[in-house]
């Protein structure tokens, strides 16, 4: 089977944004009478924005409702990608050199407005024919509705896709829509076992990622 397009995550595996979000949203946590839990960084990643919202507001107990939360976080991450959008090493040159064999989407859980600016700093925009947040769909990941979406976007068959991803629950979610999945994890957060399990391939960075390993996948 051949390789029809290469669908990117964004947080993780272009921008290593997870430990900005963490920070971000710890400081959000403690800062409104919530209680930031061990697993919560993990069990965050990967849901939408209104998912997440909802969790801080609901299960960590912040005194704000999950529309403030949304919109006041939101802001604090835009603060910071005008500052800097922390590009992974060689992040850049991977979408470049995919981009000129295969149509590439973006399926993300940023929020659209930080997926829009972390694309313009980094001049991918006119990279990725599709770009989608979860924001768009019904479910988050580990659901696999915005691989599936972006795929229809570009006019594909899922299974003939390959997705790229960093975290357990993009993993899941990509496999779930019938890709084979090139997993990259973040040192700080390792895969689950059954996450690692699913990837096709794993990889220790994206720029290991090149034209022949997502050709071996066909």
């Amino acid at each position: 089977m051949t390789v029809d397009a290469v669908i990117f995550d964004l947080d993780g595996v272009i921008v290593d944004s997870e430990p900005v979000w963490e920070e971000v949203r710890r400081a959000y946590v403690a800062a409104h009478g919530g209680t930031w839990q061990p697993d919560t960084q993990r069990r965050l990643m990967g849901m939408s924005t209104g998912e997440w919202a909802a969790y801080l507001s609901g299960e960590l107990g912040v005194d704000r409702t999950a529309g403030q939360v949304a919109t006041e976080v939101v802001e604090e991450m835009t603060r910071r990608y005008a500052r800097r959008v922390p590009l992974i090493d060689g992040a850049d040159a991977v979408v470049r050199r995919m981009a000129t064999r295969w149509p590439l989407g973006l399926a993300s859980s940023s929020p659209t407005r930080l997926i829009a600016a972390a694309l313009a700093a980094t001049d991918l925009t006119a990279a990725f024919r599709v770009t989608l947040s979860t924001e768009e769909t019904a479910r988050g990941k580990p659901a696999p509705d915005v691989w599936l979406a972006v795929a229809e976007r570009l006019g594909v068959d899922p299974t003939r896709c390959v997705a790229i991803e960093d975290s357990s629950n993009g993993v899941r979610s990509a496999a779930a829509a019938g890709m084979r999945v090139v997993a990259v994890p973040h040192g700080s957060y390792p895969l689950d076992p059954d996450a690692a399990a699913l990837a096709a391939v794993t990889l220790t960075s994206v720029d290991a990622l090149t034209p022949e390993v997502v050709e071996r996948l066909g």
